[in-house]
């Protein structure tokens, strides 16, 4: 299965035009999209396998369900940094800048630079992009010394005035995710969130206030024995 027109009859296959409006309500850029459900895009990308040339054309399609499969499909190992740049150039919806930070580039060499570079770009998908890896780093990357996160936080503090609502959630996000890696990292984490709100930024106050919200509960506090 690495024919392209055969896959985007495969996915035309299982498409729901209806599904659209449910997309759009969240915030979905569905201008080229045909309305699939992501479990189904998922269960198409098993049968595929993982095929990172054909990854690459489905993503020039523009097609936005095209995207999101070339996501799952792609080989993290062969994606360098020249991909990570034109794809997050290209991002133009939230769900797909998600897939690839969390399917592909949080899992290469890179993640960390483009963090730094990311997270102080003007347009709103690329700026979040670098939000996304940081939280997509704090799930996933379980190795990852304390350090790395500790260089995060204060992009974080730097840039909660951002109220771009692709942006601000992004920000919350990794902050969140964050303070619940460890004991240590929660105790900065709120540090953070305590200095943004000492900013007297009200674009600022909503990142930190429901990060704290998250990390200051009862089910957050006993998972991490504080």
């Amino acid at each position: 299965m690495n024919d392209v027109d055969f896959i985007l009859s495969e996915l035309k296959s299982i498409s729901e035009p209806a599904y659209l409006e449910k997309m759009a309500h969240f915030g979905i850029d569905v201008s080229k999209a045909l309305g699939i459900r992501v479990p189904n895009i998922r269960a198409l990308a098993r049968q595929v396998g993982k095929n990172q040339e054909l990854s690459l054309m489905l993503w020039e399609t523009g097609i936005h369900e095209a995207r999101l499969l070339a996501s799952f499909i792609g080989d993290y190992k062969q994606v360098n940094e020249t991909q990570i740049n034109a794809w997050t150039n290209d991002f133009n919806s939230w769900d797909i800048c998600d897939q690839a930070c969390g399917n592909l580039f949080v899992k290469t060499p890179y993640f960390k630079s483009k963090v730094f570079e990311f997270s102080q770009a003007e347009a709103v998908f690329v700026k979040r992009t670098g939000f996304v890896l940081m939280a997509e780093a704090a799930v996933h990357l379980k190795k990852e010394p304390n350090e790395t996160f500790l260089s995060f936080l204060p992009i974080i503090e730097r840039e909660a005035y951002d109220n771009r609502n692709f942006v601000k959630k992004a920000i919350n996000w990794a902050l969140r995710q964050m303070g619940k890696r460890n004991a240590a990292l929660h105790a900065h984490a709120v540090q953070t969130a305590n200095n943004i709100l000492a900013q007297n930024n009200k674009n600022a106050n909503w990142v930190a206030l429901d990060a704290l919200r998250e990390l200051q509960s009862e089910k957050v506090l006993e998972k991490l024995k504080l």
